[in-house]
């Protein structure tokens, strides 16, 4: 598929990605079933799945001092803020929505902003990048999603190199599997400034359709997906990769307990959601902060979270308030 096959596939509406999929919160929209539940029923109800406790101790778990004394480990020390979106779409976030340059002066103000809300942390500039796309069609392979050409990604290295940026490849599986796409992205994530993203939104494990029902990721596919982090960190002689975990309802992420922390690996989990802010604040307390893991993420959506009258963007300095203090901020 060509570089222009690709931008009509994402741009005609077959992607799922957009900056729609969902109810208030649930952060998508233009997809939405007409029956899906509103956000505060997500956000505020959606507490039926309860979560599994390890039933074996993990004797491979790293205390948080190891993973973040690491040699070269970006987090806590740093702030991470990203970009995200597809460069072939103006519809799947701030990083296609703007011409590269102006995308990225874009970014360096909002770098300016959390140096100065938050001076005694230094600011890591970052572009997080959509290379699989969940799909509402079967699709080659029949996976419900779409790979994106090398050049998507090499695009968007390049772009990042401008500003000393690290990059995040961000991966929607559809009804594929981690252990199909993760692997494939080693030629970019041996590089020291690549990181992974996953969706579990766009994870379909029943053969469900990616837009009709939100998806799930286990503990055990977070694990894998840090077992490969960990040995290409190994292998290529790196610091610590980032893995960002997408989440905003409680069926996201299940049996977090059992999650295994590794050296070489840091786990943030991001709180995903959009809508107000008094919503985006009990999203992130009810399943980023009640089920911690390592590392935490916030989102910050800037057409989605300011589509209705009364709603304004969370400022670098409330979002200082939320605890744990956000070390992974995320614009789309």
């Amino acid at each position: 598929m060509t570089w222009n096959q690709l931008a009509t596939a994402l741009l005609v509406g077959t992607t799922l990605a957009t900056t729609g999929c969902g109810a208030e919160g649930v952060k998508k929209e233009a997809t939405a079933p007409a029956n899906q539940a509103s956000v505060q029923t997500v956000a505020l109800q959606d507490t039926s799945a309860a979560v599994s406790p390890a039933t074996v101790a993990d004797t491979t778990k790293a205390t948080p001092a190891t993973v973040e004394t690491a040699k070269g480990a970006i987090l806590p020390h740093k702030r991470v803020v990203a970009y995200y979106g597809n460069p072939l779409s103006k519809r799947m976030g701030i990083l296609g929505e703007l011409p590269p340059d102006k995308m990225l002066a874009r970014l360096d103000q909002e770098v300016k902003n959390w140096e100065k809300a938050d001076p005694a942390t230094p600011v890591q500039p970052a572009l997080h990048v959509i290379v699989l796309t969940a799909q509402g069609k079967p699709g080659k392979g029949n996976t419900y999603s779409l790979r994106m050409s090398d050049h998507v990604a090499d695009s968007v290295i390049s772009w990042a190199k401008r500003r000393d940026a690290i990059v995040f490849l961000d991966i929607q599986i559809g009804q594929s599997t981690f252990e199909k796409e993760i692997p494939r992205l080693e030629k970019w994530l041996k590089l020291p400034q690549v990181h992974l993203g996953i969706d579990p939104e766009f994870a379909m494990k029943a053969g469900a359709v990616p837009g009709r029902k939100i998806g799930t990721v286990d503990a055990k596919d977070i694990n894998y997906a840090t077992s490969v982090l960990a040995d290409i960190a190994k292998r290529y002689n790196l610091p610590p990769k980032i893995l960002v975990i997408h989440r905003f309802t409680q069926r996201m992420v299940t049996n977090y307990k059992d999650i295994k922390i590794r050296p070489e690996v840091q786990i943030v989990m991001h709180m995903d959601g959009w809508g107000d802010r008094v919503l985006k604040k009990s999203t992130y307390n009810a399943y980023i902060k009640k089920e911690p893991v390592q590392f935490t993420g916030f989102k910050i959506f800037y057409n989605n979270d300011t589509k209705k009258p009364g709603w304004k963007l969370y400022a670098p300095e409330d979002i200082l308030k939320l605890d744990p203090k956000p070390v992974y901020i995320q614009y789309q």
